[in-house]
């Protein structure tokens, strides 16, 4: 079997420039995360790994889900425990990035939280646009979901969590299950479509904690007014990286509706956005030109009456928990993360919350 980018440019061959920049960036983020990973203190290594096929997107294919665990899973006179779960998302505009770029983000989790984690190589843009990312985000959760008991998995602890693309993917994610669960029951009226989910009962929900990490929100709004809002312009991405994320996510351009829930969650009707989980918490970074849209979804969902534990990291731009720094791990993301375990812990295991 060929490539996928193969495949993707003999499909169409018109796109092969960007299918090109794609491979190019890949592979110098690969680099960098490499560095970003040998830091001192090191991050867990992946536990194991599953492989699983694809059944929402219209183009089937198989995803890689790459586990961590804490210390004591599957040890002996512990077999029997069932533990709670968060299903990662990486960033890297749909289009960059690997499962296992968040592993400090797993290693606190583990650590910390007591939760398995479970990072998600969804299928990336250019090669699989708009909504693939999503819909393989929503077989990954009900997969887990499927194989709980085997995983050593509590099916009913399980969250969502992501960074950047990936926060988009953890409150768009939740909104496709919807749609996915009420068609695998059997019910499919011929009014559901794609970008129309039908919303089941509270009591079928299996997404218990949403954990978004500066995610995008809403793509009705352009580029261009997004960087407007960004009080440090200098920190803000470059362009072309922005571009070519777009250009390949949202393909075909003249077909994606910008202001389809599982693109745009900040656009999403009450209706839709009330059967998001109850527990939100929200990390934005101060020199980011997604900050402003993250804040209005941060308001809605309040509203909605969302116990939403939001936090703006001073001083920070888009990304900086990845700095490719090689001598030493970021101090603000081991505290930031500490944090965010506290809240897990709370959700999944009892306690008192710590975020206001």
């Amino acid at each position: 079997m060929s490539h996928p980018i193969v495949r993707a440019i003999r499909h169409d061959p018109l796109r092969w420039p960007l299918y090109l920049q794609a491979v190019f960036w890949r592979s110098l983020m690969a680099i960098g995360m490499f560095l970003h990973k040998i830091a001192y203190p090191r991050p867990l290594k992946l536990r194991f790994v599953k492989h699983i096929d694809t059944t929402l997107a219209a183009m089937p294919g198989r995803i890689r889900l790459v586990f961590y665990t804490p210390k004591k899973y599957g040890a002996l006179g512990n077999e029997g425990k069932k533990y709670p779960c968060i299903v990662n998302f990486h960033g890297g505009g749909f289009t960059m990035g690997t499962g296992t770029d968040d592993c400090r983000w797993a290693t606190a989790v583990c650590e910390q939280a007591d939760t398995v984690v479970c990072s998600v190589d969804y299928r990336r843009a250019p090669e699989h646009p708009f909504p693939t990312a999503v819909e393989d985000g929503a077989d990954a959760v009900m997969w887990i979901w499927d194989h709980a008991d085997e995983l050593g998995i509590d099916g009913d602890r399980i969250g969502v969590s992501g960074f950047s693309a990936g926060g988009n993917m953890s409150l768009t994610v939740p909104l496709r299950l919807q749609d996915a669960l009420l068609r695998r029951r059997g019910a499919e009226p011929p009014h559901v479509s794609s970008d129309a989910p039908v919303v089941l009962p509270h009591e079928h929900r299996a997404v218990k904690l949403i954990v978004a990490w500066y995610p995008s929100t809403d793509f009705t709004n352009p580029r261009e007014e997004r960087r407007k809002t960004n009080t440090r312009p200098d920190k803000e991405l470059p362009r072309f990286f922005t571009k070519m994320f777009d250009a390949s996510y949202l393909h075909p351009p003249k077909e994606i509706k910008l202001d389809s829930p599982y693109l745009s969650p900040g656009v999403a009707s009450d209706e839709l956005l009330k059967f998001l989980p109850d527990e939100i918490l929200m990390y934005t970074c101060e020199w980011d030109e997604l900050l402003a849209e993250g804040e209005r979804f941060r308001d809605r969902v309040q509203k909605l009456g969302k116990k939403v534990k939001y936090k703006m990291i001073n001083g920070v731009p888009h990304g900086w928990n990845l700095s490719p720094n090689p001598f030493k791990a970021d101090a603000v993301a081991q505290e930031v993360f500490a944090e965010a375990c506290k809240e897990i812990k709370r959700v999944f295991h009892g306690g008192q919350s710590l975020v206001q």
